[in-house]
């Protein structure tokens, strides 16, 4: 069997690689944009993935479309993960043009490759986003087919690629399915996410913002999942997917406050933090988001590990490597 997997230097990407080479003998077919997101092969390399012989690594920016010589190396692929994306709010806000180069763009580009030159594709997976559905109120989580909602450029982006993916399954026939997850987190993140933010900032004593309501009195909230959980969540859905259908990917509801906690106790300082109303000061961030995970418990997927043994396991990872914080 032979995978594609695009944004494989990537956070997630390199995290899924990982995983299938640990506990599968599929071969992997990895492309990448070598953007400052993939922080050029060092994860790879991190993770023994960039010279091991079952991984072909291939130079494309899939916002445009593939060279001769990039479709004959991807010949023969069973399955794509669709993985690769721009994916940080903050910068959709500020401009969203590469994110709609990337998250659109690049995911048409990906559809036309498989329709026109990658014959022997068994499924496609379109991995998507919880940002899609919009913010959820108190009590809410969104099921796969709920309506769409996004607030900012990032995740209008996303849910555009979503219908692609699900028009060209509905029109030509493709086997395309897509996947919603929420915050993901790992080893080796970039450390403008949450998590390494959080790292840095108490190491240094400085405060901590934290994503609040307009009250500035209640803590925002995700859904948190590690992305290996989220790597083996892939491989058990794959041979049961569905043209078509949706899944939820959905990891353990926890306040930001409590994430912030939680690294300041593994760290071992004080946190010092100031609630802010987020979308007051940066509109387009929304206080909560949440998906309801029933259909894959209902499959008989079971998380490996529990969302605190995630979170620190990796903030101890973290602190033992001060590198991938940027901090030598």
């Amino acid at each position: 069997m032979k995978i594609l997997i695009t944004g494989t230097c990537g956070f997630l990407g390199h995290h899924v690689v990982e995983h299938f080479l640990r506990n599968t003998d599929w071969d992997i077919v990895g492309v990448d944009a070598m953007t400052y997101a993939s922080m050029g092969y060092d994860r790879l390399r991190d993770v023994d993935a960039f010279d091991d012989k079952r991984v072909t690594l291939v130079g494309w920016d899939i916002s445009t479309p593939p060279s001769e010589g990039v479709i004959r190396e991807l010949q023969g692929v069973d399955y794509i993960l669709h993985l690769a994306a721009e994916t940080h709010v903050d910068r959709s806000l500020q401009d969203p043009t590469p994110f709609i180069k990337a998250n659109v763009l690049g995911t048409q580009n990906v559809i036309d490759l498989m329709a026109n030159h990658l014959l022997t594709v068994k499924m496609m997976v379109n991995f998507s986003t919880d940002e899609v559905f919009g913010p959820a109120p108190i009590g809410t989580y969104y099921k796969e087919f709920d309506r769409f909602n996004p607030t900012n450029p990032y995740a209008a982006t996303k849910a555009c690629a979503v219908r692609l993916g699900e028009i060209a399954h509905k029109t030509k026939g493709l086997p395309i399915c897509t996947t919603f997850t929420m915050n993901i987190f790992g080893e080796r993140q970039d450390a403008e996410k949450f998590i390494p933010k959080c790292i840095k900032m108490i190491r240094r004593g400085e405060t901590v913002k934290i994503h609040a309501d307009d009250t500035k009195t209640i803590s925002g909230s995700r859904c948190w999942i590690h992305a290996r959980n989220v790597a083996a969540a892939l491989q058990f859905l794959l041979p049961q997917m569905l043209p078509g259908s949706r899944y939820n990917i959905v990891g353990e509801e926890l306040e930001n406050l409590s994430i912030a906690r939680l690294v300041s106790e593994e760290v071992g300082l004080p946190l010092f933090y100031e609630m802010e109303d987020f979308h007051g000061s940066r509109p387009g961030h929304d206080l909560r988001y949440a998906l309801d995970g029933g259909k894959l418990r209902e499959l008989g997927w079971e998380y490996p590990k529990t969302l605190e043994e995630s979170l620190r396991k990796t903030i101890r990872w973290t602190l033992e490597r001060p590198r991938w914080l940027g901090e030598g």
